[in-house]
This record gives structure tokens, C-alpha cells and sequence, in this order.
């Protein structure tokens, strides 16, 4: 192999590892989202046109994204403590500007300094995202809740399984 293909070879692979950490960092600062003050909101997660089906609600606009987060969080119970998401399971397969991940997020909370952690909620999700202006977006994602779903879901939510990319892409 000469010199120019091996290195070729290195700055794919290198170009691979920078999209995994990117796409995965994409979903630490969703999940994170509020934490700090240059999150922006949630719709410039996603391209110009996306599909998100976060337990059969639809949404296909920002506005809609902007509008289901705020009905989510005036719907989830109180409770005081500290939140973590834990993201996991993380398989990403990456083609050149486009991208398929899949996740397990897991919410808990500590509800006093001196108590153990405990589970709130915990689902999985499917992404398809693409690479536009440097900067990696969802254009499609389905989110399934496994457990601690907000009653908001009731009437939309039907038992899933797990999307095979290849034949849930478009």
C-alpha cells in the first residue's frame, strides 16, 4: 500500500471517529438541554424539514417541536431533586453527510444528597440525521417510551419495536 493511500485510509477513519463524537455530543446537549445558555431550543436540533414521532405525536415543523417539549414538561409530574439523563447503548453508522444512531436514554433522579438515585423514565430512539453546513442534524427521529411516560402520551402511545434502518429510513 503506498504512503498517499495509507494516509488516505487515516483521514477517513479520523473523519469517522470526529462524526461519532460529533453525533453523540448532538444528543448530550438534546438530552442536557437547559443546562447551560447557548443550547438555543430544541427545533435547531433538526433540518429544515424533519420528522419526529415522540410516542405517536407528529411533528413536522418547529413550532411543533417548541409546542410538544412545552406540553411535555407542563404534563411531567414535580418532583425536586437533581435530573440525569444517562444516554447508552449508542450504535451509530455513519455513509459520508448521513448518519443512523440508535439509543437508550434512561432518566434519574436524586432526590436527596444523602438517598440512592432512582429510575424516572427510560426509553429508546431511532435517528437519521444528516450533515448540513459542517454540522451534523436530525432529519428523522422516533422516540419510544419503555417506562415513566407522561400521561400526554396516553391516547397516541402503541407498544414498538425496534426500527430496522434499512427499511425505516424515508
Amino acid at each position: 500500500m503506498s504512503d498517499q493511500a495509507s494516509a488516505g485510509d487515516l483521514a477517513a477513519r479520523v473523519q469517522r471517529i470526529e462524526d461519532r463524537i460529533a453525533i453523540e455530543e448532538l444528543f448530550h446537549t438534546y438530552f442536557g438541554y437547559g443546562r447551560t445558555a447557548d443550547h438555543g431550543t430544541f427545533a435547531d436540533y433538526f433540518t429544515d424539514e424533519f420528522y419526529l414521532d415522540i410516542n405517536g405525536i407528529i411533528c413536522t415543523s418547529k413550532e411543533d417541536v417548541t409546542k410538544l417539549y412545552k406540553d411535555v414538561f407542563a404534563n411531567k409530574p414535580r418532583l425536586t431533586g437533581k435530573f440525569h439523563m444517562q444516554l447508552t447503548n449508542f450504535v451509530i453508522n455513519i455513509d459520508g453527510d448521513t448518519a443512523t444512531c440508535s439509543l437508550v436514554w434512561t432518566q434519574q433522579l436524586n432526590d436527596t444528597i444523602k438517598g440512592p438515585p432512582r429510575y424516572i423514565e427510560q426509553g429508546r430512539e431511532f435517528d437519521w440525521l444528516v450533515r448540513t453546513d459542517g454540522k451534523w442534524k436530525i432529519r428523522k427521529r422516533i422516540v419510544i417510551a419503555d417506562s415513566g411516560m407522561p400521561d400526554i402520551f396516553d391516547e397516541t402511545w402503541t407498544p414498538q419495536v425496534d426500527f430496522s434502518f434499512d427499511k425505516a429510513g424515508d
